[in-house]
């Protein structure tokens, strides 16, 4: 679209050069032909090395921007972004379509499959599975019964994914009016399974607002996760029933969570972090150490609180 239809449906003034627009992206990744915003103060370094063609930013920032970047003055920033993300949003059609399948692959004929679908050798799909459109599941993948593979996710080689899972649907993203309106932000990224991953029954892996939601080679991810959009869990990692991870956490390799564990968002947990069951994450983690409680502390100081607590409680009853 051109930027100035763009900023007439959106209800924003701008008399500027008119560009062509291909998408949305962050300040640090998007290119000239892509919009990107700015609201945060911690993100004031990017500024000026950012090369999106326009921005959406308050007035009194606008003057730290390079010269190539357009300014989209707003103090709305991110609820103009919510209202231009719409029009880069995927088409969803049902109409569907035959995959390009590589030899050996065994396929219900009670699955489902979207345009553009690309399977590997001897991948397997059992029924009810639905595969959305641009698709690409590697070789020897199995796939139980009911798995939903939202439009343009990748899934890698000698993966299982079990009853229920879901890769690719909208991460939790919403803009706010003075009103207290919510807005939908279209989540325009993908997500993308790397190969030897197992997923277990009804985990959800949220595709990214914009770039792409990881889950890293030779990860294990057990029954009833929740990887929200923009998350990035690295290479070998285990992650135990019902814990989960908000926005844009990142992890190194080797990362273990434990049951009803969690992260708060825009976090990073370094590599061989240990996570207890129940702990909540509320700050970035160093690697090679174990984390309990909430908020999460070092597991050895966190057993010596527990032991305090229980010491006080005691002399109280006396």
């Amino acid at each position: 679209m051109k930027l100035t239809q763009i900023c007439q449906e959106i209800n924003l003034p701008f008399s500027g050069e008119d560009i062509e627009i291909t998408g949305l992206h962050t300040l640090s990744e998007a290119t000239p032909s892509q919009i990107s915003f700015f609201n945060d103060k911690k993100f004031l370094n990017t500024l000026a090395d950012t090369k999106a063609g326009a921005v959406l930013i308050a007035e009194e920032y606008a003057e730290l921007l390079p010269e190539s970047t357009i300014a989209l003055v707003t103090d709305e920033a991110y609820l103009k972004l919510a209202l231009a993300s719409k029009f880069f949003a995927h088409k969803i059609e049902t109409k569907g379509g035959n995959p390009e399948m590589g030899e050996g692959c065994d396929i219900d004929k009670r699955v489902r499959f979207g345009k553009n679908v690309t399977l590997g050798d001897n991948v397997t799909v059992m029924a009810g599975v639905y595969v959305g459109d641009n698709v690409t599941i590697g070789s020897n993948t199995l796939i139980y019964p009911n798995v939903t593979i939202y439009h343009y996710s990748i899934i890698g080689t000698n993966c299982i994914l079990h009853a229920g899972v879901v890769i690719g649907s909208d991460g939790y993203g919403f803009a706010h009016t003075k009103m207290g309106e919510h807005v939908k932000i279209y989540q325009n990224g993908n997500a993308v399974i790397e190969d030897d991953v197992e997923i277990g029954a009804n985990t959800v892996v949220d595709r990214a607002v914009f770039g792409t939601t990881y889950i890293r080679k030779g990860s294990k991810l057990d029954n009833l996760i929740q990887i929200a959009h923009n998350c990035d869990v690295g290479e070998y990692s285990l992650m135990a029933g019902q814990s989960g991870m908000a926005g844009s956490t990142t992890t190194g390799r080797n990362l273990v969570m434990g049951g009803q564990s969690a992260t708060a968002g825009h976090l990073h947990l370094g590599d061989f972090c240990t996570v207890a069951g129940k702990a909540g994450v509320t700050k970035s983690l160093q690697g090679g150490k174990t984390y309990a409680g909430f908020p999460a502390i070092d597991h050895k100081m966190w057993l010596k609180q527990q032991v305090k607590i229980s010491l006080l409680s005691k002399k109280q009853k006396r």
